[in-house]
């Protein structure tokens, strides 16, 4: 079981998790089999970690610092896109492996959804020497990206990283990133891992399929009763703030004209622990959460705009 949350701790947040290459494709109804689609397509930074990493600089958090694996081929673009975020990178280069890249299809459709074909490259390749314990010198937070759990060697980081953290004090946030990689490792598996978490985030498929059951609701409050704070993350109907097994809170979605949902779960999560850090309750971070995937899906990718630029 977790220690419990603290909010309104001073400090850095420390994100650990994935640096990737979007190269996003929109186009307009179903893919042509054997032809071409028209499409408009464009490359951008993103990976959930740094994504969170982004956004929970954009919404206020004043120190966050990020620490990913990339390949040398876009080392320095990445590196550059995070300073002009806010956001302080450790960006471990990867010898062998390329940077990971995700190819994001958007339906242009009412809904802007999207479907992702993954490659993940140098950022499934964090490993335990990459880790080092003075990572949390500073830090109040620390925040994992789901994804470190579905190779061996970032997994075996994730947990040093967790280790370390409760040795400090420092509350452990994660988001299960990816339903269909989570149903491969194993519900049972990830479970164990969530033992040691203060607040988990998953979207509302995760929670589901994290339970067994079908009703949003009810899986938010079974895992509250096993990591303390439940927030999960629920689209156009918002999200479920859910503490220590008690019946969820129902937080609104914000008004939203959907270009791209690339990102919005990661916009969430940034802004809700930019929130919760500032000493926002679990409620008032979530509506904040809620605020900041709307944006999010207003736009092309899955990161803020620069500090001075427009959408």
């Amino acid at each position: 079981m977790g220690q419990g949350v603290t909010p309104g701790r001073k400090g850095a947040l420390l994100v650990v998790g994935d640096v990737v290459t979007d190269v996003v494709a929109r186009h307009r109804g179903p893919l042509a089999s054997g032809t071409d689609t028209a499409a408009v397509i464009r490359t951008l930074p993103g990976g959930a970690g740094a994504n969170v990493a982004c956004w929970a600089a954009h919404t206020g958090c004043a120190d966050v610092r990020l620490l990913g694996r990339v390949g040398a081929d876009a080392a320095a673009w990445h590196e550059r896109e995070l300073l002009a975020a806010g956001v302080r990178p450790r960006l471990v280069v990867d010898p062998d492996a390329a940077t990971g890249t995700v190819v994001c299809l958007v339906d242009t459709g009412a809904a802007a959804e999207r479907t992702f074909l993954t490659d993940s490259g140098a950022s499934l390749r964090l490993e335990p020497a990459d880790w080092s314990d003075t990572l949390l010198d500073g830090v109040s937070w620390l925040h994992l990206s789901g994804y470190l759990l579905f190779s061996e060697p970032s997994r075996a980081l994730a947990r040093a990283a967790l280790t370390a953290a409760r040795a400090r004090g420092v509350p452990v946030s994660m988001d299960p990133a990816s339903a269909g990689f989570l149903a491969a490792w194993g519900v049972d598996r990830f479970l164990a891992f969530a033992e040691g978490l203060e607040v988990l985030l998953p979207s509302r498929d995760e929670a589901c399929l994290l339970t067994g059951l079908p009703d949003p609701v009810d899986a938010a409050a079974k895992l509250s009763r096993l990591v303390p704070l439940v927030v999960a993350k629920a689209g156009a109907d918002g999200a479920l703030v859910a503490r220590s097994g008690s019946p969820p809170t129902r937080i609104p979605a914000a008004p939203a004209v959907p270009r791209d949902t690339t990102g919005a779960g990661d916009a969430f999560t940034g802004a809700f622990l930019a929130a919760h850090l500032a000493g926002a309750p679990p409620e008032e971070a979530a509506a904040h959460g809620c605020r900041a995937g709307a944006e999010a899906v207003g736009r092309v990718g899955g990161r803020p705009p620069h500090r001075g630029e427009g959408a």
